[in-house]
């Protein structure tokens, strides 16, 4: 009597697989239209950083002449310091208030918004539905038809010209509210957060160790597209801050334009120091956040 072993079936690794082969081979070998299109529309993008670069390296009147310059020139650093000394524009100061506002702003948001929209997802209460209609009408209603009664506000607890003014009316936004609420909606299994309930949690400890963790991704995004919404921020601050001496980064892009002479080198370069911090933001995040959406995605 011969004895056999029993040996378990071989399992292909994903590479080997016929179907993720086959989609990987077909994402490789698409269609040279397809690759014009994509190549098109990174240079259609790329392009206005470049031509920025262009002429924040030239003299002023580079930008106005023909045929226009296509290479940098080396008044780069030159253009950049006049920037940097403009007393006027107050280009350092601004740049160090929108991170202050910029950066509260942010984290205010991506808490209250995560808090908001875990209670509106997960938990029970009356009127809740009422409560999230409210959000989603103020969501419809444009920030202009508010100024007056928000400035006399401002004025009336003195906060003009005042870093406040510019930061407390948007700590909280519906967008932010409802989009953490979509997310949690799925992220969040009602069975999780049972069992953190049978374990003792208070609904504290259950948003703070059951729903940050998930909610991770989306506040990752909501983060980043509402710092680069309020360091672009220009109508409201220019509404508030009547005083050249203490602006944000876009109310100093706006004094290198005055009303008799445009400095077009000037302006490019301003324009470049505002964009910087923004680039950096993306690049040290930008992978991160990408990651968490697709780590998110395979979870769901």
């Amino acid at each position: 009597m011969t004895s056999t072993t029993l040996r378990p079936p071989a399992v292909q690794p994903p590479a080997s697989r016929p179907g993720i082969r086959h989609r990987a081979e077909k994402l490789w070998t698409a269609s040279p239209l397809t690759w014009f299109g994509l190549v098109l529309g990174v240079i259609l993008s790329l392009f206005p950083f470049y031509w920025m670069i262009v002429i924040a390296s030239r003299t002023s009147d580079a930008a106005n002449s023909w045929p226009p310059p296509f290479l940098p020139g080396g008044k780069l650093g030159e253009n950049i310091q006049r920037v940097l000394d403009n007393g006027d524009a107050n280009v350092v100061k601004g740049l160090l208030n929108s991170f202050l506002v910029s950066g509260t702003i942010t984290v205010a948001t991506v808490f209250f918004g995560s808090l908001a929209g875990f209670a509106f997802a997960k938990l029970r209460f009356r009127g809740k539905n009422a409560l999230l209609l409210i959000i989603l009408a103020s969501m419809m209603i444009p920030i202009q038809l508010g100024v007056l009664p928000l400035y006399i506000l401002m004025a009336k607890l003195e906060w003009l010209n005042t870093m406040p003014s510019v930061t407390v009316p948007f700590l909280i936004g519906g967008f932010g509210i409802f989009m953490m609420r979509q997310y949690a909606e799925q992220a969040v299994p009602n069975e999780l957060i049972e069992a953190a309930r049978v374990d003792g949690c208070s609904t504290w400890r259950v948003y703070w160790h059951v729903v940050v963790p998930a909610l991770r991704p989306a506040a990752a995004v909501l983060g980043l597209l509402t710092f680069m919404e309020q360091w672009n921020q220009f109508f409201w601050p220019f509404v508030v801050l009547a005083d050249p001496a203490n602006p944000t980064v876009q109310i100093s892009l706006r004094s290198l334009n005055t009303a008799y002479f445009a400095d077009n080198s000037q302006i490019f370069a301003g324009t470049l120091i505002a964009t910087l911090p923004l680039f950096i933001v993306f690049v040290l995040f930008g992978r991160q956040i990408i990651g968490g959406i697709m780590e998110g995605a395979v979870k769901s």
